[in-house]
């Protein structure tokens, strides 16, 4: 199967199970903010968990509750993000962010209730045992908490009125919380669920998160607003530091490619059976949204 056909198959199941979830809710304004929310985007979290999964021989239909717990977490981070009180934007996937077409308070309650809609998610048996379901809820819990994502936007927002631009560590150690984290935990999760080590997707994941990260920094310089789906060069505009502003554009190419090998060596435990998660990391810094 070809990327983009994983990616489509992914996106799919994953829609799919968070429909259902969403299904038995009441039909009120905060519920169709929901489903606003977690409609589109290229769901590359729930991709990894379900190919992370499919490693150990753990079946899409077993995996996907923890596929759709991330992307209904990373959706709530977006809405909260794009708000006045955060990076202020008002486009997300070339549509009007949650709280432009609602209103502020919608967004804060949706973006809640999609938060703990993801560790419902991880309720389910079809996950495996409980020891299972609970590490994989005390995993979610630290990358999206104090500890990972949210530390990672706490530290963005402080780098917006230090007296001095962030250092290349600094900036290394804020985005290994706020896009990192998450791209961790779904990498790990499909060895979670099937008993199996973590640690050599760990790695690969830990990689390919800065590399993630380091993309979205240079289409931010050179991106396309309308296939970006967003606006760009905010971080220019605000005088913030990023890779491409310390590195320079070439060098920050460079070790965007290089994190990409860096991921792809971690895959080599799994033979070829890696080889739609290798695609992935390259994809990952040859996108253009």
């Amino acid at each position: 199967m070809s990327l983009p056909e994983a990616l489509g198959r992914a996106a799919a199941l994953v829609q799919g199970r968070l429909d259902a979830a969403l299904h038995p809710h009441a039909d009120e304004p905060v519920v169709h903010a929901m489903r606003y929310a977690v409609a589109g985007g290229k769901r590359l979290r729930g991709f990894l968990v379900l190919e992370s999964a499919a490693l150990f021989g753990v079946t899409p239909d077993r995996a996907v509750s923890a596929a759709a717990a991330v992307e209904s977490l990373h959706a709530y981070s977006l809405v909260h993000d794009d708000m006045p009180c955060m990076d202020d934007d008002d486009l997300r996937r070339g549509q009007p962010t949650v709280h432009m077409k609602w209103d502020e308070a919608t967004a804060v309650l949706a973006g809640d209730a999609l938060q703990t809609l993801a560790f419902e998610l991880l309720t389910d048996p079809a996950l495996g045992t409980g020891d299972t379901r609970i590490a994989l809820v005390r995993g979610l819990a630290l990358a999206s908490g104090a500890q990972g994502m949210v530390l990672g936007q706490a530290l963005d927002i402080a780098a917006e009125t230090a007296a001095a631009p962030l250092t290349l560590d600094q900036i290394t150690r804020l985005q290994a919380g706020k896009t990192g984290a998450l791209i961790r935990w779904s990498a790990e999760a499909g060895a979670v669920i099937a008993g199996a080590d973590p640690a050599p997707l760990r790695a690969y994941a830990t990689a390919l998160g800065l590399a993630f990260q380091i993309a979205d920094d240079i289409l931010d310089v050179t991106g396309d607003a309308t296939k970006a789906g967003k606006r760009l060069q905010k971080d220019a505009a605000a005088g913030k530091a990023t890779f491409v502003s310390l590195l320079g554009l070439e060098a920050a190419q460079a070790r965007a490619k290089s994190l990409v090998d860096e991921a792809e060596s971690h895959l080599a435990p799994y033979g070829p059976r890696a080889q739609t998660l290798i695609d992935a990391a390259r994809f990952v810094i040859a996108r253009e949204s």
